[in-house]
């Protein structure tokens, strides 16, 4: 027979979440982030990007971990360009380091610490784990590339304005994202198809890359930029990408209610390749 929880036992159960349909419980805060090395791609100068991504292991917390001892990328460091701002959930090819064509047996590491517990990110030129763009619409996607997609290029964006801004804490400032796509892959809703994790075709959102985000509200509001399989993602089950903007422009307006510096960022993402860009306002 079974028995209702007491107060306490049951405020921990809504705070866990409700378990999976394989019985794994999910929680929705209090866990930690781990960060991960996704691979490496030479670049046509000799010099070797090494991307790295996270996954937050909470299905609704955001987690601000500012750069220092808490978030700190080796050698080098500690600010190599990582997110400061952690969405939930998994997160990849997030940013780059670059090293010298020379890099050799060297080692970049990513020390992350969020609601008190430590993981790294030990990243190397292994030769198992390099890149190319079939690769990384791998990652995305799950399927490897063929037909049509073997002729996709990725998503261009760039700022409309300055890459640096000045902001008042309570006033909207305008920012726009210019974005460029070739239409491949064709639009498919998530779900549908043989790619049954993420929808297809482009899709352009805003959200806060470093600062506290939970003091920032863009407008109009962005869909969710990482995996939710529940709702209001791309990787939500029929979740469409809207319609392409017809001038290829993708303005919002941040309002900061608390002084400091942030860095918002435009992502682009076609479904199995996606590109950004970075904007960084100082606050008053």
């Amino acid at each position: 027979m079974a028995r209702a929880c007491g107060a306490a036992a049951c405020a921990a159960l809504l705070a866990l979440g409700a378990g999976g349909a394989d019985g794994q419980i999910t929680y929705r805060s209090g866990q930690n982030v781990a960060p991960s090395f996704e691979g490496w791609m030479p670049n046509a100068d000799g010099t070797i990007d090494i991307y790295f991504g996270y996954f937050n292991r909470n299905f609704e917390e955001h987690l601000h971990v500012p750069v220092g001892p808490d978030n700190n990328v080796q050698p080098g460091g500690p600010d190599r360009g990582q997110p400061t701002w952690f969405l939930p959930r998994s997160n990849l090819n997030v940013f780059t380091v670059t090293v010298p064509a020379d890099f050799g047996d060297g080692e970049i590491v990513w020390t992350l610490t969020a609601n008190g517990k430590t993981e790294q990110a030990y990243a190397s030129l292994i030769p198992e784990f390099i890149l190319d763009q079939r690769v990384i619409f791998r990652q995305y996607t799950g399927f490897d590339v063929q037909g049509e997609l073997e002729h996709n290029r990725i998503p261009t964006v760039t700022l409309e304005g300055e890459a640096a801004r000045e902001a008042t804490v309570g006033t909207p400032l305008a920012l726009t994202a210019l974005v460029g796509d070739d239409g491949i892959p064709a639009p498919q809703a998530a779900g549908g198809g043989p790619f049954r994790g993420t929808s297809l075709g482009l899709r352009v959102a805003w959200f806060v890359y470093r600062g506290d985000g939970s003091r920032v509200a863009i407008d109009p509001p962005q869909f969710k930029a990482y995996p939710d399989f529940r709702h209001g993602s791309p990787w939500t089950r029929g979740w469409q990408p809207p319609p392409p903007a017809a001038d290829g422009r993708y303005p919002v307006r941040a309002t900061f209610d608390e002084p400091g510096t942030y860095v918002l960022r435009a992502l682009a993402h076609d479904g199995g390749s996606a590109a950004s860009a970075d904007v960084t306002v100082n606050v008053r």
